[in-house]
């Protein structure tokens, strides 16, 4: 087996103009939607409860920043499922597998159980196409990553860099191993041998304590400009991703349920594609620090709720 050796860092977006323009490139791949005339300022999820019943939340900028949780989040959690809201987590974090990803919401604090949480990897792995007979898809995630939920379809790129050359296809779950070099020879792969690309997180960036990290969403648009092969995105703003929230929360009018995220091309555009209304929290995520009012303009992607905080 080759040993593939894993990038010391992640890569690190230039801030959120950079992510922004790169977004509205991708924008005639994202899905159309109809959004109100004028956001609402509001304080917090709080002032938004009397007005819905069930959130579906992003996780990161909205609940955790990297691996802390936002402050405060714990407690607002808590208090709406106290008053009865239905809480579903829709995240586009691909690299773990569903249980780990609810014990992981739990170490933050959060009384998430199984059915709170929703993640593009199981949406991913529910839809990946079928390959020909003794054919893997290699997957471009961490090698630490564990594939209990997909061992017999699945094999890790990063510990055997002959899956370049061997695999069926190319499933992306996670870029915390992967960098613009790794990149560049997935490129000449496909160039070579053109397979399906499947991209588990439609993120371009993804903010943590130190800023706004590299994301899939990035890695697969530049595949996607130098060879002409069109990823298929399972995640949001995509409705695959909004259609496996729903199918949590039956019975809930779509028009009484908020998509609540910090980033317009992915989950205020998505939510409302999904005929959800929609909360842009402002403080913790990709437009911390940013005059917000200038992003909605120009994109045109207006949420009905502006919060600084959740």
């Amino acid at each position: 087996m080759n040993e593939q050796a894993v990038p010391p860092h992640l890569e690190r977006a230039p801030g959120a103009e950079w992510a922004f323009q790169r977004y509205e490139v991708m924008r005639p791949d994202l899905p159309d939607a109809e959004f109100p005339e004028h956001s609402i300022r509001a304080g917090s999820l709080a002032d938004i409860a009397p007005h819905v019943d069930a959130f579906v939340l992003d996780a990161y900028g909205v609940l955790n920043t990297g691996d802390t949780a936002v402050r405060g989040a714990v407690a607002r959690m808590s208090d709406l499922q106290a008053m009865g809201k239905q809480l579903i987590v829709l995240t586009n974090g691909a690299s773990i597998t569903h249980d780990q990803a609810v014990a992981k919401y739990r170490r933050y604090g959060f009384e998430f159980t199984e059915e709170n949480v929703v993640a593009s990897r199981e949406v991913a792995l529910a839809g990946l196409p079928l390959l020909g007979p003794g054919q893997v898809w290699a997957s471009i995630a961490r090698r630490s990553d564990g594939f209990q939920d997909c061992l017999d379809m699945v094999e890790n790129l990063l510990a055997d860099d002959s899956l370049f050359d061997r695999a069926g296809g190319f499933l992306f779950l996670s870029s915390n191993a992967w960098n613009s070099d790794l990149n560049n020879r997935l490129i000449a792969a496909l160039k070579a041998n053109p397979r399906p690309f499947i991209i588990a997180n439609p993120d371009l960036v993804a903010p943590d304590e130190a800023g706004l990290t590299m994301e899939p969403g990035h890695f697969a648009h530049a595949v996607y400009e130098a060879t002409g092969i069109k990823p298929r995105y399972f995640g949001k703003p995509h409705g695959n991703a909004f259609a496996a929230a729903l199918d949590r929360l039956p019975g809930i009018v779509r028009n009484r349920i908020a998509m609540v995220g910090d980033t317009l091309h992915t989950d205020i555009l998505g939510g409302a594609a999904a005929g959800l209304r929609t909360v842009l929290i402002t403080d913790h995520g990709l437009f911390r620090g940013c005059d917000v009012d200038d992003y909605i303009a120009r994109s045109g992607i207006r949420p009905d709720w502006i919060c600084p905080t959740t």
